[in-house]
């Protein structure tokens, strides 16, 4: 017989897992939550699209880097809200810094890459270089 510990809360904790696991929270050395934001990626006819999800980060926060053959979007996000009523105060807050790196393919045309941000969504642009197919040259066997 299988004996199973009675956890009351287990229920609970996955609930609160699948409402509020869409951005896990992770705590960086320095103690601030840090955050993974969803990436869709899709191949165009002439580029690659790489679409990022930054509810609430502000464009002049959000950093975008070519190293070493990858690209790089980090950033920070912050938010406070301070309320007070007659009978109450209630300040919120949180802070979250992310990074996602992506490698790039051969043929990314890294000069004319292009981003922009609009309602909380990143779009990263990288055009496709132009590859010319080599001609076929047909050898006689002798």
């Amino acid at each position: 017989m299988l004996v199973t510990r009675f956890n009351p809360f287990r229920e609970l904790k996955e609930l609160e897992n699948k409402l509020f696991g869409y951005y896990p929270v992770e705590a960086d050395e320095n103690g601030i939550s840090a955050f993974k934001p969803s990436v869709s990626t899709r191949e165009g006819e002439f580029a690659y699209h790489v679409e990022v999800d930054l509810p609430g980060v502000k464009k002049e926060d959000i950093h975008i880097d070519l190293k070493e053959n990858q690209l790089i979007i980090s950033g920070e996000r912050s938010f406070k809200e301070e309320r007070k009523e007659k009978d109450y105060y209630k300040v919120e807050s949180s802070y979250g810094k992310f990074q996602r790196s992506f490698a790039l393919p051969d043929n990314v045309d890294v000069e004319n890459i292009e981003a922009s941000s609009e309602n909380g969504v990143l779009e990263v642009v990288l055009p496709k270089l132009k590859v010319e197919k080599a001609e076929v040259k047909k050898i006689e066997v002798k």
